[in-house]
């Protein structure tokens, strides 16, 4: 977390680097965060962007005592992960739960991490205290629009499963004064799978509908779960691959900030999209299961349409060879214009991911 009013000291990977005078990539390969002495993180021990205290980081390189942090207050700022804790939900949950206008209204994006999101210990635990619970409330009236936000919808289809596990589309559209088609049933669909894949990911002996048993939903919901279930799987294990793109486009100080995007299409094939530095040439690589990688000019829609044929154009180039090119080889032909062609090189290889 972010002590009360001392978002001015937080450092990143980078700020550590540049005060330590040692460049970025070979401060990311040496680590030497982790030795004995160093101060600790103040960000969660699973956050993707760890931080540290600039006032401690000073006083450590500087060989003097390394200072305490103040006391903790209801003012401190929690990443995702620490509201999702205070809340008792998943990181994965929280990610529902923040586009409630009661948390989006306090949402602090901290500039100096590149606008890294934290919400306020004291707006959290409100939430917590204040938000709905399971009890129902009441019918929707024939011909009316959906009751809650739509962006609210998601987290209190999560609750409705805490409780019960076989809650039924009436149920929830009943409960929630919602559409029962499409949206009671796409948004069930859509949690259930994600908790199938989630157990899958625990337990990797089990199949979909196996884990649909287990979680305890009523085999009329599996076919709809379960096809959720199959797509995220797809995406997770290709992210294997993909985080080790992105770590080395990291490393070789060629990624922006944010997530690495990744997406299924018609349920067929998977493509990611990782933002390159503003002092790169392309906005992005992007990545398609059928035809390698690639680069886009288009910074609000790298992916673009969908299309049975590559894509090409200005801008467009495909790198490397194959569908899973070493990240070095990628690297090499994104750093020499002269490399890479317009359309992707046939490959023998099936589809894996």
């Amino acid at each position: 977390m972010i002590r009360a009013g001392r978002t001015e000291f937080v450092l990143t990977v980078k700020d550590m680097a540049s005060l330590a005078g040692v460049p970025l990539r070979k401060y990311r390969e040496t680590k030497p965060y982790l030795e004995a002495g160093h101060p600790e993180p103040i960000s969660h021990p699973d956050s993707a962007r760890p931080l540290w205290d600039r006032e401690q980081v000073e006083a450590y390189h500087a060989g003097k005592p390394v200072p305490p942090l103040p006391p903790a207050s209801d003012q401190d700022l929690l990443d995702r992960h620490e509201a999702a804790a205070l809340v008792g939900v998943t990181a994965r949950s929280w990610n529902l739960y923040k586009h409630d206008p009661e948390l989006t209204k306090h949402l602090v994006k901290v500039p100096e991490v590149g606008g890294y999101e934290h919400w306020p210990r004291h707006v959290v635990q409100q939430y917590k205290d204040t938000r709905p619970g399971n009890k129902g409330a009441g019918g929707r009236p024939r011909g009316s629009g959906d009751l809650i936000p739509r962006d609210q919808i998601p987290a209190r289809i999560a609750e409705l499963l805490d409780a019960n596990p076989a809650v039924t589309i009436n149920e929830a559209a009943n409960t929630l004064g919602i559409a029962a088609f499409p949206t009671a049933r796409d948004h069930l669909n859509q949690l259930r799978g994600q908790r199938i894949a989630d157990l899958i990911d625990a337990e990797p002996d089990l199949d979909p509908a196996e884990a649909a048993e287990q979680l305890g939903y009523p085999r009329i919901t599996h076919r709809g779960a379960t096809a959720v279930a199959e797509a995220e799987l797809q995406i997770r294990r290709a992210r294997v691959y993909l985080d080790e793109v992105a770590d080395a486009l990291a490393k070789a100080g060629l990624v922006d900030e944010g997530e690495t995007e990744v997406r299924s299409v018609d349920g067929n094939h998977l493509v990611a999209a990782v933002p390159l530095s503003p002092a790169q040439p392309a906005a992005f690589l992007v990545w398609d299961d059928r035809y390698g990688w690639r680069t886009a000019t288009n910074r609000r829609h790298p992916i673009g349409m969908n299309t049975s044929t590559p894509p090409e154009g200005d801008g467009i180039r495909y790198l490397a060879t194959g569908i899973h090119p070493k990240p070095a080889d990628l690297i090499a032909d994104l750093a020499d214009a002269s490399r890479g062609t317009s359309r992707p090189a046939p490959c023998p290889l099936p589809r894996t991911t």
